[in-house]
Formats: C-alpha cells, sequence, structure tokens
C-alpha cells in the first residue's frame, strides 16, 4: 500500500504594505535641541518683527490721507533746481575724492587686520581675538559718530569724513577679507615655506593672488556703499554733496535739495557702472554678477568680440629663434597696454582725490595733543539729562524700526527677487523688469527717501520704517535673486520631467535649497537696518538716533558714548544669533 506524500501548502506571500505602514516604518530624522531653540527663536524675532510693525503705525488708509500732504510739499517744491554748474561740479568732485580716499585708507588697513585675524595667517590665538574685535568694532561704530569725533580733532573739512568711511569701512573689509584666506589654497604658500621663503614672499605670492578678486570686489562694493552714506555725514560738518543738501532741506529750499539728491542718485549707478569697469580691467575675464554695472561691461565685451569675429585675422607671426634674452623680454602687446594706461588712470585719480580734498596734513601731526581734552569729554559714559528709561526705550524703537522694515522688505523681496532670478522669472522680459528695478532701488539712498517721507507724514518711525524698508528691498532682492539662481538644478529638472508645473518646482525644489541662503541674508539685512535705523534717526526717522544727534549738537559727549555702546551691544547680539542660525541651519 503506498502512502500520498502530502504536499505542504505553499506559503502565503504578505499582505502589501499599506502608504501609512511604510511612512511609519521609514526612518525618521532627529531633530537636535539646539535646532529646535534654533527654530522657536526665528519664531520669536518673527513675532517681535510683526509686534514692532503693527506698532510702527503704517496703515495703507494713513498712507492715503497723507497723500494731501505730499501733493502740497510738490506744489511747493515747483521746479527742481541745483546749485550753479561750477559749484556742482565741486561738490561733486569733492564728494567723490572723500569717499574714494576713505576706501582707499580703509583697503590699506584692513590688509593687517584681516591676517591677524585669518586662523592660518596669525601669529596666535590672541592676536586673532584682536583683529577680529578690531573688524567688529569698527563695524559696529556709526560713521557719523566717528565723523563727530574727528569733527572735534579737526574742524570742518575732508579729513573728518575721509577717517570716519575709511575706520569703519575697516570692519567689513577685513571680516571678508579675512574669511577668503581661510579658505585658499594651502599648496602655494606650503611650498614657498618649504623653499625657505619669508612671511612676507608667503603673504605676497601665496596668499594675496588667490584672495586678490575677492578683495578688490569688497572694496568696490564697499565704495559704492560709502558713497550712498556720505549723504548723513553732512549733517555732522562733512564737506560736500551731504553738507549741502542738508543746508537745503534745513532752509527749506526743498526744490534745492531733491535736485542735489538726484545728482546723488546718478552718480549712484554711475559708480556702480565704473565699479564693473575697474573690476573686469584689475583682474581681467567677463564680470560674472548681474547687478547694472556687469550688465553693461557684458554687453561692451560681446560686441567686441562679434567685432573681432567678423574681422579678418592677422597673419601669424614667424618664430624666431632669437636668444634667450628676447624671448625671455616681456612684449608691449594690447594687453599690457591697456593695463599699463589703466594703472595711471587709477594712479591719477588717487591723486585728483587728495588733491580735490585739500587735506590739511598738519593736522594729523597737531591733533595728538588734542586727545586727552577730548578723550574726558567722551568719558566715562552717562545719560545726562535722560533716564535710563528714556533712552532704552529709544533703543528698543530703533531695534523695532529695523525688525519692521527688515520684514517688510523680506516679503517683498522674496516676491521680486524670485521673479528676477532666471530659473524662476517666466521670461526674460519679467526677470530683466524685476532687474531693473532693484537696481533703482539700490541707487535711492535710504537717507534721502527718509527726509522726502517725513517731509510728507511727519517725524516718527514710520517714515523710518517705510525707507528702511524700501531700500532693503533692493538689497535682499539682489540676494535671493542670486542665491535661488545658484541652486542645484538637478530637483527643479527632475520635478519637471514628472510634469510638475513652475509654482510646483518652486515650492519644492528652489525655495528648499534657498532657504538657509534666505536666512542668511535676512539676517544681514536686520544687521544693517539697526546701524541704518540709528542714522535715520538722525534725520528725524525716530529711535535713538535722535537722541544720538542732539547730543553731538549740545556737546554732551558722555551721552555719545552710552549711546554708542547700546549699538555695540545690540549688534553683537544680532551678529552671534546670525552665527549660530548659520550654524544650525548649515
Amino acid at each position: 500500500m503506498s502512502l500520498a506524500t502530502a504536499t505542504p501548502p505553499a506559503p502565503s506571500a504578505p499582505p502589501p504594505s499599506s502608504p501609512s505602514t511604510i511612512a511609519e516604518r521609514a526612518p525618521r530624522r532627529r531633530v537636535s535641541p539646539e535646532r529646535i531653540a534654533a527654530i522657536l527663536t526665528l519664531g520669536a524675532i518673527v513675532v517681535a518683527s510683526v509686534i514692532a510693525l503693527a506698532d510702527s503705525g503704517i496703515s495703507i488708509p494713513s498712507m492715503i490721507e497723507s497723500w494731501g500732504n505730499a501733493e502740497r510739499f510738490f506744489a511747493r517744491v515747483g521746479t527742481i533746481t541745483f546749485p550753479e554748474p561750477g559749484e556742482l561740479l565741486y561738490l561733486t568732485a569733492l564728494t567723490i575724492g572723500l569717499v574714494l580716499c576713505g576706501t582707499l585708507l580703509a583697503a590699506v588697513i584692513s590688509v593687517p587686520v584681516a591676517y591677524l585675524a585669518a586662523s592660518n595667517t596669525t601669529p596666535g590665538r590672541g592676536w586673532q581675538a584682536f583683529g577680529r574685535f578690531v573688524t567688529v568694532l569698527t563695524r559696529a561704530i556709526p560713521d557719523v559718530v566717528l565723523a563727530m569725533v574727528f569733527v572735534l580733532m579737526f574742524s570742518l573739512g575732508s579729513l573728518p569724513g575721509i577717517l570716519a568711511i575709511g575706520i569703519h569701512s575697516v570692519g567689513m573689509i577685513s571680516k571678508l577679507f579675512a574669511d577668503a584666506i581661510e579658505q585658499i589654497d594651502e599648496g602655494p604658500r606650503l611650498a614657498i615655506r618649504a623653499a625657505g621663503g619669508s612671511k612676507l614672499q608667503e603673504f605676497t605670492s601665496g596668499i594675496l593672488p588667490q584672495v586678490l578678486p575677492s578683495w578688490v570686489a569688497t572694496v568696490l562694493h564697499r565704495n559704492d556703499i560709502n558713497l550712498r552714506g556720505s549723504v548723513v555725514l553732512g549733517y555732522v560738518g562733512v564737506v560736500g554733496l551731504g553738507m549741502e543738501m542738508s543746508f537745503a532741506f534745513k532752509s527749506l529750499n526743498y526744490s534745492e535739495g531733491l535736485g542735489i539728491a538726484l545728482v546723488m542718485f546718478a552718480l549712484c549707478v554711475v559708480m556702480e557702472i565704473v565699479s564693473s569697469v575697474v573690476r573686469q580691467a584689475m583682474l581681467g575675464g567677463t564680470p560674472s554678477g548681474r547687478g547694472l554695472g556687469d550688465r553693461v561691461v557684458r554687453g561692451v565685451q560681446n560686441a567686441r568680440a562679434r567685432g573681432r569675429a567678423t574681422a579678418v585675422p592677422a597673419a601669424p607671426r614667424p618664430a624666431s629663434g632669437g636668444d634667450l634674452e628676447a624671448a625671455l623680454r616681456r612684449p608691449w602687446d594690447a594687453v599690457r597696454i591697456r593695463n599699463t594706461i589703466w594703472g595711471w588712470v587709477a594712479l591719477a585719480v588717487v591723486i585728483g582725490s587728495v588733491l580735490v580734498c585739500n587735506i590739511q596734513w598738519g593736522d594729523l601731526v597737531t591733533f595728538w595733543a588734542k586727545i586727552p581734552a577730548i578723550a574726558v569729554q567722551f568719558w566715562p559714559p552717562s545719560f545726562g539729562n535722560y533716564d535710563a528709561a528714556t533712552m532704552f526705550g529709544a533703543m528698543a524703537q530703533t531695534i523695532g524700526i529695523a525688525l519692521a522694515a527688515t520684514l517688510l522688505a523680506f516679503v517683498v523681496s522674496v516676491f521680486v527677487g524670485s521673479l528676477a532670478a532666471r530659473n524662476v522669472a517666466p521670461n526674460g522680459t519679467v526677470r530683466t523688469s524685476m532687474r531693473l528695478l532693484l537696481v533703482v532701488i539700490r541707487g535711492i539712498p535710504e537717507v534721502i527717501l527718509a527726509i522726502v517721507l517725513i517731509v510728507i507724514t511727519g517725524l516718527g518711525s514710520q517714515a523710518g520704517t517705510l525707507a528702511l524698508a524700501f531700500g532693503g528691498i533692493g538689497l535682499l532682492g539682489k540676494l535671493i535673486a542670486d542665491s535661488f539662481e545658484e541652486v542645484k538644478s538637478g530637483p527643479e529638472r527632475a520635478l519637471r520631467a514628472t510634469g510638475a508645473n513652475r509654482g510646483q518646482v518652486y515650492a519644492s525644489a528652489t525655495l528648499p535649497q534657498g532657504t538657509r541662503a534666505l536666512i542668511g541674508h535676512s539676517f544681514y539685512l536686520l544687521d544693517t537696518n539697526i546701524r541704518a535705523a540709528t542714522i535715520l534717526g538722525i534725520v528725524g526717522g525716530g529711535g535713538i538716533g535722535y537722541y544720538l544727534l542732539n547730543a553731538g549738537q549740545g556737546s554732551n559727549y558722555a551721552v555719545v558714548t552710552a549711546i554708542v555702546l547700546m549699538i555695540l551691544v545690540t549688534v553683537l547680539i544680532v551678529e552671534g544669533i546670525a552665527m549660530w542660525m548659520r550654524r544650525v541651519f548649515r
């Protein structure tokens, strides 16, 4: 009898996992407590910005009501007038010369400061701490305060403005220069050291050639900022277009004041173009920036390239068997002739700037005797006739103006900056229009806009907030557009391949990749707005700047020191939070 072999039943297939089951089993990224704290801090800053915006008094109905004031103001202005042509030409040359001398002074000082502040070149940790402290201190002290001090030392003239612009600019230039030094390729430097080169040879031959493009670009960018900021220095006695504009507005001569403001706007646009030309001439190559100046230079270069392409090529030069000395001799070709001409032109501009400023060099020798008497007036810090509650309240108002302006600028800049990005804009016309709008906004100094708004809306934080927000759109919008254009294109192409529309690609690929840069740029704008809000208070924009101007004009210099210390502490806190945020969201 045969026994039937029982066939075991086949194992049943496991049931398909549902999407919820897969999501539950998927590994989750653990959020660190530090990241949670950073998110909560960022949320608190946003809430504080919303509260500050609500307290600023900005509203659409009030702006509509103030339109009648605007009509009466422009009717009172009438035809815009300008100073006499000869006087206007001299004031323009004086302002440009003052700004150039101050920027060049900062460029020279920033080299040793950056050398000490960079971790890979500093002689020691103590020197590095000293270099970093100098960069922070010079950035935190407003240039208008430095101008007040130097006016006391040197009286009225161009020298206080040159020193104020130069010392204040050291902070930005040296910080970015030190960051560039820390990112160099150490190979050339180590090779020079292995060959027995000195520290100076290591720097000049192994470090400087690598960081020169960054240093030149930073100096030129700072020169543009200094030109816009030179307007407010006229309110504390620095000669130039800023002083003439302050006299015009104080005497209610609005037609001439607006005329000088238009001249400053034109100078800012022209300076951006000149900066791109100088950068291209000094460093060679085609400028890669997306500002108006870089676009003009690229357009000219492309036109020349097309012209050379259509020209008949020159016959090749026959090779000669000359001696070694002839082979090593550098020929005077077109490039060398052009660079030589540019070098002599730059030297002539520097000499002309020094001559037009009419610097009293003897003051640099005699002012040392005045330092003890002046230092006694500034120390110890005191609130004078003001109580602590008033001063801290004014500082809080300045911070509130900066927060509200940053929030307004952020909301508008995300929209405008996104449409100015090549990978987001629907077509080239929209992108070009948005880029042009950002250039026009950046060309208008915030101080001039604040003066006009104050005349229309009256004194207070409303005018200062609107002026800072308007200026912030030009800066933040450009940074956002550049950052969005630099994101990785892979995720964007992948989403387009699945049929995603333009909005979905932006929300799921472009914006998430640019979030870190967006946070960093926003904190940079907040840091800038805190300093700018102080300056706008000087012209009536509200906040601590009002008390700063009164203290300076009333010779209450101990109050000036107390205000500067409050600004310094605030800037240090904001910079510390920004560094922490960049590290956490890295």
